[in-house]
């Protein structure tokens, strides 16, 4: 991987590990050579993240929507800063930019992001590895969930399987590296009626 999206919470969350592990993602990234695409920003978990990149040498790419640029949001030590008009074309660009994502624990945002880039591998638009950090649990509920979609039929196994856990920022990396996604369509192995 050149480049890798990172969707994390503009927030710090109520647990010291979650920036923790946010700088250490940070550092393991410019350590191997992987450019950080997110979302501009120097607040909360995302600010945290860019600067333990940058500060270990490490490319940051940042691309941010006009609106929340002249709040003043931007972390000023970006490599390079797109400055777009919309949430959705932010969205493009960052996955455009990317050749894999990882959510880290967020919000809303940071799931909204993370499975609309899951649906378009789902939909066979692109073959990049998506995973979760899952620190301190975080995404535990989620797991459980995804599995009950499948239980359900709303949601196919490997299309489940092209999401990627682990609560270790090396061993996602890894895992990430290795994985080839199912590219398989959402609707194969449907009869036809």
């Amino acid at each position: 991987m050149k480049n890798l999206c990172v969707f994390l919470g503009s927030n710090p969350g109520t647990k010291p590990g979650y920036a923790e592990a946010a700088g250490e993602m940070g550092r393991l990234l410019a350590a191997r050579g992987v450019g950080l695409v997110y979302g501009g920003a120097k607040n909360g978990l995302m600010g945290v993240l860019a600067r333990a990149a940058a500060e270990a040498g490490g490319r940051v790419i940042g691309v941010l929507p006009g609106f929340l640029k002249a709040k003043e949001l931007a972390f000023e030590g970006l490599t390079e800063m797109h400055e777009v008009e919309s949430m959705h074309e932010r969205k493009a660009l960052m996955a455009e930019l990317s050749d894999g994502f990882v959510a880290m624990p967020g919000g809303l945002g940071t799931l909204e992001e993370i499975f609309e880039v899951a649906t378009w591998g789902q939909l066979a638009l692109h073959a990049k590895p998506v995973g979760f950090l899952n620190i301190l649990g975080y995404y535990d509920k989620l797991t459980g969930f995804l599995n009950h979609m499948v239980d359900e039929g709303f949601l196919k196994s490997p299309h489940r399987n092209n999401l990627l856990f682990s609560d270790d920022p090396g061993e996602l990396l890894d895992l990430m590296e290795a994985h080839r996604p199912a590219v398989l369509g959402k609707w194969y192995g449907l009869e036809k009626s």
